[in-house]
């Protein structure tokens, strides 16, 4: 058997490094804000000749006065462009120029390119999205809370029903930090941005975690009644070795199905997908080794204070 909680220790101390890494690549980098939240254009093209470069590309919008563009090639022929926010009547100029400029002299009726998606988002919609996204975190917080102190309610000792909830809460800060965190050091070296994908994806990670939590959670429960009297301790050891290679093999077959959609599934979802990649390992971890351990830290800082 495994003795999780015996080595509490190690795990506090490679989730608290985790912890103040991430949370010092947040301070020093912050996240790469995509135009979900900062505003702009978003153009999705598929060249049927020879994709251009990004420099000739770049060159191209800076000759219709729109400086900065970003582009980012995808596949062998597809590109993304990002820029500030322009109107339809730009939009249409942009492709007009774009269709002029590389079209084959012989050909001057082929298409080009093809559009695949066009998207222009104001500032104010940005700022709207980011006050939902925290309002969403918290109620997602509160909602499980009351939820696991509800379900847990036959079980109040030797810790309080409630404290579940807590415990699985923060198991959840937890994994977004670590997740925050990743994604802050991406986007500086790699220049991957945040856009709204990004946040289903932490929901989605608060759902998934919180799913494997409550399984070790829900053993703890069935052995503290199966088991009264017994050391608390022990039996919390127990109830984690009953579950864990169920939850690494759960994680595991989600973690090849997210792999193969990171590999084969295109650019406009591996970003979603990296961020799921992340939170379901770092998730498994903590639900494993992170939330049980603070179960017993909690039980025995109460018996302490008694005593």
């Amino acid at each position: 058997m495994i003795s999780i909680i015996k080595n509490r220790k190690i795990w506090f101390t490679i989730s608290s490094v985790l912890m103040l890494a991430s949370i010092a690549a947040f301070a020093m980098f912050g996240l790469k804000l995509g135009i979900d939240f900062t505003g702009g254009s978003l153009l999705e093209l598929n060249f049927t000749v020879a994709r251009p470069t990004i420099a000739q590309i770049s060159e191209t919008f800076s000759s219709l006065d729109i400086n900065n563009a970003v582009v980012q090639p995808v596949g062998d022929t597809g590109a993304i462009i990002r820029f500030k926010t322009v109107d339809e009547a730009t939009h249409q100029q942009i492709l007009k120029t774009i269709q002029e400029k590389y079209q084959v002299a012989d050909q001057p009726d082929n298409k080009v390119i093809e559009e695949k998606r066009f998207n222009s988002i104001g500032p104010n919609i940005g700022q709207e999205l980011k006050k939902k996204t925290i309002w969403a975190i918290i109620i997602v917080s509160v909602a499980i809370i009351v939820y696991i102190a509800w379900a847990f309610r036959r079980v109040s000792k030797p810790i309080e029903s409630w404290k579940y909830g807590v415990i699985a809460v923060v198991a959840l800060i937890h994994d977004i930090i670590i997740t925050v965190g990743l994604f802050a050091i991406l986007g500086k070296f790699y220049g991957i941005e945040v856009n709204a994908p990004f946040i289903a994806a932490l929901l989605t990670i608060f759902g998934y975690s919180n799913n494997d939590t409550i399984v070790v959670f829900d053993r703890i429960r069935e052995n503290l009644i199966r088991h009264a009297g017994d050391d608390f301790e022990d039996i919390i050891d127990t109830s984690i070795n009953e579950v864990i290679v169920r939850s690494i093999n759960t994680s595991f077959t989600v973690l090849l199905a997210l792999l193969t959609l990171f590999l084969f599934g295109g650019a406009t979802i591996r970003d979603f997908v990296l961020a799921l990649i992340f939170g379901v390992i770092i998730g498994t971890y903590s639900s494993i080794f992170l939330a049980s351990p603070l179960l017993v830290v909690w039980e025995k800082s109460k018996f302490k204070r008694l005593k």
